[in-house]
């Protein structure tokens, strides 16, 4: 499966984790926007969300990008109102395209915290 540029129909940005140094001997870890990217989103299968669910991972979206994507395990990738926690990414031997396995984030509002 060769994915091409008109296929890739959502933007999202990347946020990555980085350690910044507190300036008391320790460091802080933040998420730090690193990129955008545009993907294909749909949805797994029966048998990926089975598997996943077998891991642990409520499996939201399965989505495609170019090969040379930067997106990584950990990585959060927001856009259109969603964030995604990228639980798995694949790439195939012929580097057609980069796959990353995603469960939805669900963030408390400041009206829910009260």
């Amino acid at each position: 499966m060769r994915i091409g540029a008109h296929e890739l129909r959502r933007q999202l940005a990347v946020w990555r984790e980085a350690k910044v140094d507190d300036g008391q001997g320790g460091n802080t870890v933040t998420l730090t926007q690193v990129g955008t990217v545009w993907a294909k989103a749909g949805q797994p299968t029966a048998a990926e969300r089975l598997e996943a669910m077998r891991a642990g991972v409520d499996l939201a979206y399965v989505l495609h990008m170019l090969p040379d994507a930067d997106v990584r395990r950990g990585d959060e990738l927001r856009g259109d109102g969603e964030v995604l926690r990228v639980k798995a990414t694949v790439r195939p031997s012929d580097p057609v395209y980069l796959r990353a396995d995603c469960e939805a984030e669900q963030y408390q509002t400041s009206d829910e915290e009260s």
